[in-house]
């Protein structure tokens, strides 16, 4: 075995990160651009983490002392109002980061964070990761770089999310569900409806609405289930927005 692949080995068990993990991470907004080595060297004091369904995993006014990337499973972001009603701000899905803003901003989290499925994370701590973007002049213009890509990502989805109906947002989702390209398929959502809606920006309720309006398209559900009975006129209902 050579010192190169040793090397690896070792990092894989301090850290947990995999060769596939590096892979992934390497199409994460946040570190897009950096390449699989000064990756490794970012996350050298990082950890791979599993917390089980309704872990919190940091509360509204804590000291923001790390970020997170889902690997796994699902994350909500919520706010408790003044009456003690929880409040969803977002829903973190596979390949998505969260909490980095508040360690070059206030360094406190502005709401909090807990798992709604079986998670696995990646928990980046924030010492580390400012005293490496401070020693490379490099690693300062990538994770730049990347944060900006990842401003000018959330704009564009901004936008979609103001062009597109309840429906079609729905639609959009359901797709990005299966991997399925053509015929029929059949997906179990992976949250609570209430969840979801959060997720796309609407109502429980208005969530319902659109689903109901599916239908007209071949779509089915029953309970977690939906049956997608035609891939290509799901597909098309989403186009026919973005191409507009």
């Amino acid at each position: 075995m050579g010192q190169a692949s040793r090397s690896l080995d070792d990092f894989e068990l301090r850290t947990g990160i995999t060769r596939d993990d590096i892979r992934r991470l390497g199409k994460v907004h946040l570190f897009a651009g950096l390449i699989p080595d000064d990756l490794r060297k970012l996350l050298s004091t990082s950890s791979i983490r599993r917390y089980p369904d309704n872990t919190t995993l940091f509360m509204e006014g804590e000291t923001a002392d790390r970020f997170y990337v889902v690997m796994d499973g699902w994350v909500k972001l919520f706010r408790l109002s003044e009456n003690g009603q929880e409040v969803v701000i977002s829903v973190s899905s596979p390949g998505e980061s969260f909490a980095e803003a508040a360690i070059f901003d206030s360094h406190i989290f502005p709401v909090s964070a807990s798992a709604i499925t079986d998670v696995r994370l990646l928990v980046v701590g924030a010492e580390s990761l400012l005293r490496q973007i401070s020693e490379s002049n490099q690693l300062a213009f990538n994770m730049l770089a990347s944060m900006s890509k990842q401003m000018r990502s959330n704009v564009t989805k901004l936008h979609q999310m103001c062009s597109m109906s309840s429906t079609e947002r729905l639609a959009d989702f359901l797709i990005g569900l299966t991997t399925t390209t053509n015929g029929s398929a059949t997906i179990t959502l992976p949250l609570d409806k209430s969840l979801i809606a959060a997720r796309l920006g609407m109502q429980p309720e208005t969530f319902s609405r659109a689903l109901a309006r599916l239908k007209n398209v071949g779509v089915k559900s029953a309970g977690h289930d939906v049956v997608i009975e035609d891939m290509d006129a799901l597909r098309a209902l989403v186009s026919n927005t973005q191409l507009s």
